[in-house]
């Protein structure tokens, strides 16, 4: 099988964020889609060894920050190349509180949401949350998983379901 057939699928780059005792974490996913708009459903899909992951199963809540194609690299940088365990990710990252819930500021909208079920795979999450909040926050195009990689020129990290090692 040609692995390189998963690239044509279309995907967005989001940040997922939730709560680690007290402070914000989060990890950029690429896996984030409506499932349901009404009631208003979503699932985002996070890798197991992702700390994200953990802190979303403890606290049962996410926000998903769409990004635009004019965020900050900083912004996928951090949230997407360290990890929450070690690092303080939102030293570096802005973000506001909407609906108690971390939302990266330099994104063109944000969806937050009650996990309401799960699904494990062998190496990821598929968390089912209902929207309890969501509002564009800019006109500015989102970015696509395409446009990192053709213009930004940017690398899958090694947790993401569309790694794919070099050649």
């Amino acid at each position: 099988m040609d692995n390189k057939v998963f690239t044509k699928l279309s995907y967005g780059v989001y940040a997922v964020t939730t709560w680690d005792s007290g402070r914000p974490t989060g990890c950029i996913a690429n896996s984030a889609m409506q499932i349901t708009s009404n009631p208003a459903t979503v699932a985002i899909s996070i890798n197991h060894n992702n700390y994200t992951n953990q802190c979303i199963a403890e606290n049962g809540r996410f926000a998903i920050s769409v990004l635009k194609e004019q965020t900050d690299p900083l912004v996928i940088g951090t949230l997407g190349f360290f990890s929450g365990r070690d690092t303080n990710k939102f030293e570096k990252v802005s973000y506001e509180l909407k609906d108690y819930m971390p939302v990266v500021t330099d994104a063109c909208g944000y969806i937050v949401c009650n996990v309401i079920n799960k699904m494990e795979t062998e190496t990821h999450t598929v968390f089912l949350g209902e929207v309890v909040a969501g509002e564009v926050m800019s006109e500015e195009d989102p970015m696509t998983y395409a446009y990192y990689h053709k213009v930004i020129k940017g690398k899958s990290p090694k947790n993401a379901p569309t790694y794919l090692p070099e050649e």
